[in-house]
């Protein structure tokens, strides 16, 4: 491992100092300087970020994603760690497809890939999946997520929880009504009423979510809220953890920014599951990033090939692009905004995360004597999005749009992975 310093780097607390780095850890936060000196004056230093929500596709949708390029898209957005969703081919529904996908980010040696695992087999939703041998194999799953589709049977859901619990796991919940959904293609409203495209209405993420947070009280099991969309929604995880159950919750950048306004396009690459919702959603969904009811940022990054979204609406997949941009989102809302500052940013982007996952040697305050994995941000940079960056799709919702703050360089276990807003391999 090379040593080397951050000279004059600006800490979440607001503190300017230096921070050395040797064998992979921090060795030093003052005034000393080692090895190579790296100037980061006005550069914000903060805990490596960590995406709960990542569809990597590999195996079986290397079209649209691989372990290695989403790796390489995760480490350009400052991520060093990052949760890969089960809804492969196979399905991560087995102790050996999460040690395939975990051995395939081990190799691509940029962020830490950690494997979700199906909650059912084959996502099928009608028996569980090996919760306990996936927890005991060498990916060492914490997370299960049918994410893509809802466990909307409530006693396969208990089950589900009550199973984790006994080795503290978590079910990461796609909280969509079935039956309230079918054939839904936008935000039930008065756009989807003058567009005339079928209905998603906000109560079919509701009921499921308040369902769900009961059978997490009686089983007192934890439970995560996959991308939270709706003001109802966040009332429902406030009222939950003033009753102290157990649940989580996370929004993605696109509901923090995007309204169902953008169908009149009809432009499908902002066609999403859950749908973008509307202004009043939007800024409840700030609101509760800000005062804590949300945990966490997680981009449910979702690429596609360019068959898949550019067609017409109805025919068009559900996803967008998001590990490039989740951190200037994020420091639009919290930062930009004046609403909050840098240490809820680390919160939100990756001790919050790191946390819920479990995740060992991540999601870090900078201190010595931990590992170094560190994202470095100049946040006094705005840039203009272009295309789908180094992912191997381009449904890029934010395409055109200027965005604040960009990420310099990312140090995972103290070796760049991106320096100079360049991968260093």
């Amino acid at each position: 491992m090379s040593e080397f310093t951050l000279v004059n780097a600006t800490m979440a607390d607001g503190s300017v100092t230096n921070v050395g780095v040797a064998a992979g850890v921090i060795k030093f936060i003052g005034n000393e300087v080692m090895g190579e000196s790296i100037d980061a004056k006005g550069l914000v230093a903060l805990p490596g970020f960590i995406d709960l929500h990542t569809h990597l596709r590999e195996p079986g949708f290397e079209q649209s994603e691989t372990v290695l390029s989403g790796s390489r898209a995760a480490a350009l957005g400052g991520f060093t760690a990052v949760h890969a969703m089960a809804n492969t081919m196979p399905v991560a529904d087995t102790a050996g497809v999460v040690e395939q996908i975990k051995s395939l980010g081990d190799e691509a040696g940029l962020v830490q890939v950690q494997p979700i695992g199906a909650v059912t087999v084959g996502l099928g939703g009608e028996r569980l999946a090996e919760l306990g041998a996936m927890a005991n194999s060498r990916a060492k799953v914490t997370i299960f997520s049918d994410d893509g589709k809802c466990v909307s049977d409530p006693l396969l859901m208990r089950r589900a929880l009550a199973y984790v619990k006994s080795f503290d796991g978590v079910i990461a919940q796609h909280a969509q009504e079935p039956r309230l959904t079918e054939n839904s293609q936008m935000h039930e409203g008065n756009v989807s009423a003058e567009l005339g495209l079928a209905g998603w209405p906000a109560v079919a993420e509701e009921s499921i979510i308040a369902r769900d947070v009961l059978l997490a009280e009686a089983t007192g099991s934890r439970l995560h809220i996959c991308h939270l969309s709706t003001a109802g929604s966040v009332e429902i995880i406030r009222w939950a953890k003033r009753r102290g159950i157990k649940v989580t919750a996370e929004v993605t950048p696109h509901h923090l920014l995007l309204t169902d306004e953008l169908a009149r396009t009809y432009n499908p690459v902002y066609k999403v599951n859950p749908p973008l919702r509307t202004d009043a959603d939007v800024k409840a969904l700030r609101e509760a990033l800000v005062d804590g009811t949300i945990d966490i940022v997680a981009t449910d990054h979702a690429p596609h090939p360019v068959e898949a979204k550019e067609c017409e609406w109805a025919a068009a997949a559900f996803g967008m692009l998001g590990l490039e941009t989740a951190a200037s989102i994020a420091q639009l809302v919290l930062i930009d905004s004046g609403e909050s500052n840098w240490q809820r940013f680390s919160e939100v982007m990756s001790l919050n995360p790191a946390a819920i996952s479990k995740l060992a040697d991540q999601g870090q305050l900078l201190a010595v004597g931990n590992v170094a994995n560190i994202t470095l941000i100049n946040p006094a940079a705005t840039r203009v999005i272009s295309g789908g960056g180094a992912s191997k799709s381009s449904n890029q919702p934010f395409e055109g749009i200027e965005l604040p703050g960009t990420v310099i360089h990312t140090i995972y276990r103290g070796a760049f992975s991106v320096r100079d807003s360049k991968l260093a391999k």
